[in-house]
């Protein structure tokens, strides 16, 4: 008998290892929006909330409630492309400092990195901040940024930076997951 468990074992954990997206994927939730046009996945055993005034969707998880992901979309000035509201360092900078800690709001965003990426011919900015909250919490926001149809369209996931290293590899995944059309 214990062999037969030790061999079970031995499988599920050769299929995780020699599969981690799908063992991963297994994890994740679909959320599609038509109207607005974009996609994502996020967590199992997250929840969407409505937020009055604030973002066009957010979801947050079911127990540790600060960890969230979202979606703002916003108009772009004269149909300006990615490309044309500036390099990934630049839109970056622009977002941490209107959104994630703007002027007076006692946040501060550090950028820590920013990449571009083409992914079915439209261009996506990914980046990573460090942001220190007033009460000295930190957090690890990642952000994916696109333009469609004349909208800015701007993806972020927030956790506590203390649950960071567990969770970097799913928001990762969820990150990479957003698509705009």
């Amino acid at each position: 008998m214990w062999k037969r468990i030790v061999l079970i074992l031995l499988l599920v954990l050769s299929f995780s290892v020699s599969n981690p997206g799908l063992a991963a994927a297994s994890g994740l939730k679909s959320f599609v929006d038509t109207a607005d046009g974009y996609q994502f996945l996020y967590p199992n055993g997250w929840l969407q909330v409505k937020v009055a005034n604030g973002p066009d969707v957010v979801f947050h998880d079911l127990i540790e409630v600060s960890e969230n992901v979202s979606v703002v979309i916003s108009p772009v000035p004269d149909g300006k492309t990615l490309a044309e509201l500036g390099t990934p360092t630049e839109v970056g900078y622009k977002l941490g400092k209107a959104a994630l800690a703007p002027p007076d709001s006692g946040r501060s965003a550090e950028l820590v990195n920013a990449a571009q990426q083409e992914v079915d011919g439209k261009t996506y900015y990914l980046l990573e901040y460090a942001v220190k909250l007033p009460n000295q919490q930190q957090r690890h926001n990642i952000a994916s940024v696109a333009v469609s149809r004349g909208k800015l369209f701007t993806f972020n996931a927030s956790v506590p930076e203390k649950r960071w290293p567990k969770l970097k590899r799913t928001i990762d995944e969820v990150i990479n997951s957003f698509s705009v059309y």
